[in-house]
């Protein structure tokens, strides 16, 4: 019998300063714009806009960030997560260039840590990926850590090494998208009065539209990054799974509450970095899913006078409205109903 598929790499498979190379690059499409916008129904105005983008000086509306993620994101997959239990966190991503339908995205990672878990049967991955343009421009790059199951359970340990990752990236490392001015900006059409000067450190915000999470949703979205992992498609396996149930995606929960969002800081028309992300709990078809974010700091950025940066803290939750804003208890664990949290720089407009 031939063995020409792939079975993907199991824990002890990985091993630091390894490098991948992952397969099938991916040219990004207006139909995959318009999908993405059907999924989540995103409204920030710089992304839909042509003549909104070339006000602020960008030649047209350019890919949600977001679609850029998970772009790059599902290229790892099938080389680094096609075994895995979870998608643990993320840490140090960075927004590079600008990327526009009709550019070729690719990723390269480096495993930079591993760690087996006290059952044996499992272990940490970290990496850093990196997605480029077929300029070889950098687009973006971040660093995750994903569970891995073991292949074989007997196989010895590798020696931990876990690395030392950032709490935040620093306001001096994000990268700013050249040629933006703010001069012509039209708040009216972005939909919102409000600017960097009008938010404060602390202050919540109740995103208040939510959105039930339907099986045909999260897998078509699953699809359209070409993300293979088995836990979200495959419910002749996952009915004998932990949780008897296929698993919803945990980026598709990222990008409803960013399109959430809009409604309260629909000027935040850049991510510019991700600080750090942990997935709390799993969520299935059928839960609900509401937002709230906290400002978390506030920040000039060095020899620009027409926009700032925040720092937000963007909570997910199901099944439970955020107008009491849901998060932590006084001994720091989670309310139940939190199933994500995501620490993420955005760039705003100052006042004119």
């Amino acid at each position: 019998m031939s063995n020409k598929t792939n079975p993907g790499n199991f824990f002890e498979d990985f091993h630091v300063g390894m490098i991948i190379n992952h397969a099938t690059p991916r040219t990004i499409t207006q139909g995959d714009v318009s999908l993405y916008t059907a999924l989540y129904g995103n409204r920030f105005g710089i992304q839909s806009s042509d003549a909104l983008a070339q006000s602020v000086g960008l030649p047209r509306a350019p890919v949600d960030d977001m679609l850029l993620f998970h772009m790059v994101f599902g290229k790892t997959v099938p080389d680094v997560s096609l075994n895995a239990i979870a998608n643990l966190g993320y840490a140090a991503g960075r927004f590079h260039t600008l990327a526009y339908p009709g550019d070729t995205i690719r990723t390269i990672s480096e495993v930079i840590g591993v760690k087996e878990n006290s059952d044996h049967k499992t272990g940490t991955v970290y990496v850093r990926s990196v997605g480029t343009n077929q300029r070889g421009e950098k687009v973006l790059e971040y660093c995750r850590w994903v569970m891995v199951r073991k292949k074989d359970f007997n196989s010895p340990a590798p020696q931990a090494v876990v690395p030392d990752l950032p709490k935040a990236v620093a306001i001096n490392d994000l990268v700013v998208p050249s040629g933006l001015s703010f001069s012509q900006y039209d708040t009216n059409l972005a939909g919102s009065p409000h600017f960097w000067e009008d938010y404060e450190k602390g202050e919540k915000i109740d995103h208040v539209d939510a959105m039930t999470v339907e099986e045909a949703d999260h897998m078509t979205a699953t699809r359209l990054y070409q993300n293979t992992a088995k836990v979200h498609f495959n419910q002749h396996t996952e009915k004998d799974g932990r949780f008897g149930k296929r698993i919803v995606y945990g980026g598709h929960i990222i990008s409803l509450a960013r399109s959430f969002a809009y409604n309260g800081l629909a000027n935040a028309f850049k991510l510019a970095a991700i600080n750090g992300g942990r997935h709390v709990a799993p969520i299935f078809a059928g839960d609900t899913v509401y937002s709230w974010s906290e400002i978390i700091s506030k920040d000039e950025l060095s020899g620009r006078k027409d926009f700032g940066a925040l720092r937000v803290r963007m909570i997910a939750a199901k099944d439970h409205s955020c107008a009491d804003f849901p998060y932590k208890d006084a001994e720091g664990k989670y309310h139940p109903s939190v199933v994500l949290e995501f620490d993420h720089t955005v760039l705003m407009p100052r006042k004119p």
